[in-house]
């Protein structure tokens, strides 16, 4: 027998509001049969099992599009913008999309990029290596991701601080003012657009070993990207690939500062990079939940959600599950329990397009820091951005290390 789930009656809880360990402290003391919640958007999951049966789930779709509605922003040339990016596209659109680009995406396009990968994070540590000090996001975590996006599209050198601009410009998309910052959101995608354009003529007649001449000639049964559908990806790939890499590469060290043992052990060993990038995702993710909406009438577990229903994603909490993951409040990178994945790259047709790229980027810089960095220290507090759905990291963390590596 369906219930509709206007009729529930559920405990409501404020993924807005309560931080991240307020929220599972709650889930925590609810009656373990209860599955589903209420928030102000409209419901929430954050069980593994319901986390991933809603993102496996293709009528539920990317809310990421109708962001700027729950603002109360109605600027349709903003709003249509962001509904004609792969991040929010759906159904047969998406599965076109997804399928002349995921070879661009693969391992092995991301592995191609490790030695400068590398080189960007030892060039960044250079300058504080002998001081002892640093300024964690604006010495590492902010430059890190914008040189590695260059040379992944081909961008020359001489156009670097070109595109950190644009993409801080473009990056105030996620501000809870974007209201007032639709203007210079909409003149960077411009200007980026106009420059990505000129970028796609220079690459059709000279073609170079990067993601955008691998795009110009994805190809399927004679079916290709358009120069519109080209602009869109490169500004998907900074959207995607750059906040994201900057948070969780602060979370990540700012958790290690956290368990000096495990910072020490992995500069011993850096052949635990890969297990190391999978735990701190999974213990301290800098994506900490996502929104989807009913595309049409769905029931779930008995459940019926009209067509418009907002459901809240509680990434972090599921990835903290204590009968899915052995030890869920022990961080340890040498752990190798037969745990489910970790879900802070989602799960299903949305799973993070960048997944390769970010875990390459993590994978490399995480061991150079440990080892240059020795006997990592926090001095202070740490300023955490605002907590709640979407991405979350350090805005300002000051931390003191051994001196001279």
């Amino acid at each position: 027998m369906s219930t509709l789930v206007h009729d529930l009656d559920l405990p409501e809880i404020s993924l807005a509001d309560g931080n991240f360990d307020q929220r599972r402290a709650m889930r925590s003391a609810l009656d373990p049969s209860l599955w589903l919640l209420r928030n102000p958007f409209g419901f929430a999951v954050l069980r593994y099992e319901d986390v991933v049966g809603i993102l496996r789930d293709k009528r539920w779709h990317s809310a990421s599009g109708r962001i700027p509605e729950l603002l109360g922003i109605t600027r349709e040339d903003f709003i249509s913008r962001q509904r004609g990016s792969i991040l929010s596209a759906e159904g047969d659109v998406h599965v076109r999309l997804r399928r002349l680009v995921a070879p661009a995406f693969s391992p092995r396009a991301a592995d191609r990029l490790r030695p400068f990968m590398r080189e960007v994070i030892n060039g960044l540590i250079d300058p504080v290596a002998s001081t002892g000090r640093a300024e964690f996001v604006a010495d590492i975590t902010e430059p890190y991701p914008i040189p590695i996006i260059c040379e992944l599209l081909g961008a020359p050198k001489g156009d670097w601080q070109l595109f950190s601009r644009l993409a801080s410009d473009i990056l105030e998309v996620f501000s809870a003012d974007l209201a007032d910052k639709l203007d210079l959101v909409m003149d960077a995608q411009r200007e980026l657009e106009a420059y990505t354009r000129e970028l796609i003529a220079d690459r059709r007649s000279r073609p170079a070993d990067d993601l955008l001449t691998d795009l110009i000639a994805a190809e399927e049964a004679g079916d290709r990207l358009s120069n519109d559908e080209l602009v869109m990806m490169v500004n998907a790939v900074i959207v995607g690939g750059t906040d994201t890499t900057r948070n969780q590469l602060g979370c990540a060290t700012a958790l290690f500062a956290d368990h000096p043992e495990q910072w020490k052990l992995l500069a011993e060993r850096p052949e635990l990079a890969g297990r190391a990038v999978e735990e701190t995702m999974r213990y301290f993710g800098a994506v900490r939940g996502t929104v989807r909406f009913a595309s049409c009438d769905i029931e779930y577990r008995n459940v019926v959600f009209p067509a418009g229903t907002f459901m809240s994603i509680g990434l972090a909490e599921a990835n903290r599950q204590p009968d899915v993951f052995t030890d869920p409040e022990v961080f340890d990178i040498t752990s190798t329990a037969a745990d489910q994945p970790q879900l802070t790259f989602g799960s299903g047709i949305h799973y993070c397009l960048g997944a390769s790229l970010a875990r390459a980027e993590l994978q490399e810089a995480l061991p150079l820091l440990a080892r240059r960095l020795p006997n990592l220290k926090i001095d202070g507090d740490i300023t955490w951005k605002p907590d709640g759905v979407g991405i979350f990291g350090p805005a300002l963390m000051n931390i003191t290390f051994d001196a001279g590596h």
